[in-house]
């Protein structure tokens, strides 16, 4: 074939490995990740997750050993749920002073006070029914919600946590939850609102971690349709007005295009959850030599940086923490 032909060579900024480093538009580091720890009441405790292998359920006397090692990896902050021993109808659990999330926040803070906190703030880990909310009739009461929610953010705050992260999906629940931070003080710790939270199958694995399986029905009237997008709009646009500073979108894998679009519209950082089934669906492909497990996740996670997240939750933190210092 002759020089005749006209037409562009990609290739060129193909050719090696530093060519392709020089021109890579997208990058994953350390600073990104945060990852999801579940604290669980008791002692000398660690259970496995069963669907979430090398994830665990630990108490508070190893939380500082797993702070020093996301520590020495780079990883700098945390995510917490957790797993109270006793339940109730309205999960007072999550805003007792002394509840098991309060007390990993401070133990955390205490041991390793310069690792960044963040609180999920939700009911459904603490209630007897596992619902985010009060149950009336049957159903979720919003209204009635919203003042344990607000509760729970400042008590969390009140422990010492550096960030709330409320995920119930109640309506008004970011302004409800800013105005109570703000009459007890906190005025300068921040909301990383779920703000896109939709209605998933791939919880699945989390709900064994974190014990919050509903007892009755299903999530579907306060999560978002799987189908819709335009939803998924109208609910950030509906937590930046109400005082949030950062939009989650949950789950992350299968709705790239809902992080583009809130990247696109929202001037405030975008964090893509990487949740448990996406985990668990990799681990389980891994652990049977179907897919080469570190190339798999880098290249997953780097899609949600392309496709606009700043930050990522991850159970793969740890790592991906490893593999980049490789």
């Amino acid at each position: 074939m002759t020089n005749t032909l006209q037409f562009r060579r990609h290739r060129r900024l193909r050719s090696s490995i530093e060519m392709r480093s020089l021109v890579r538009e997208n990058h994953l580091h350390k600073d990104d990740l945060i990852y999801p720890l579940f604290i669980i009441e008791g002692e000398k405790t660690k259970n496995e997750v069963p669907s979430m292998p090398g994830v665990y359920q630990i108490s508070l006397d190893y939380l500082e050993d797993e702070m020093k090692e996301l520590q020495s990896l780079g990883v700098k902050a945390v995510i917490l749920f957790g797993v109270p021993k006793e339940k109730d109808e309205e999960g007072t659990g999550a805003f007792h002073d002394h509840g098991i999330v309060q007390e990993a926040i401070r133990e955390i803070k205490n041991k390793i006070p310069e690792m960044l906190v963040i609180a999920d703030t939700c009911l459904c880990e603490f209630t007897s029914h596992g619902h985010c909310g009060v149950i009336h009739n049957g159903d979720v009461a919003n209204d009635e919600s919203l003042e344990l929610l607000a509760n729970t953010a400042v008590s969390q705050a009140k422990a010492g946590a550096d960030i709330i992260a409320p995920s119930n999906m109640m309506d008004g629940f970011v302004t409800a939850i800013r105005t109570a931070l703000d009459e007890a003080g906190y005025i300068n710790i921040p909301i990383m609102s779920y703000a896109v939270k939709y209605a998933s199958a791939y919880y699945g694995p989390f709900r064994d971690a974190a014990d919050s399986t509903p007892q009755f029905g299903d999530r579907k009237s306060y999560q978002m349709d799987p189908a819709n997008r335009l939803e998924a709009l109208r609910e950030a646009e509906s937590d930046i007005e109400e005082g949030a500073d950062f939009l989650i979108v949950k789950p992350a894998l299968s709705y790239l295009d809902i992080v583009r679009d809130v990247k696109n519209n929202f001037n405030a950082p975008v964090v893509a959850y990487n949740v448990s089934g996406e985990y668990s669906m990799v681990k389980a492909a891994a652990i049977n030599g179907w897919i080469n497990e570190k190339e798999l996740v880098m290249e997953k996670l780097t899609s949600m940086k392309r496709a606009g997240a700043d930050l990522i939750i991850t159970y793969f933190a740890k790592d991906v923490a490893k593999w980049l210092s490789e």
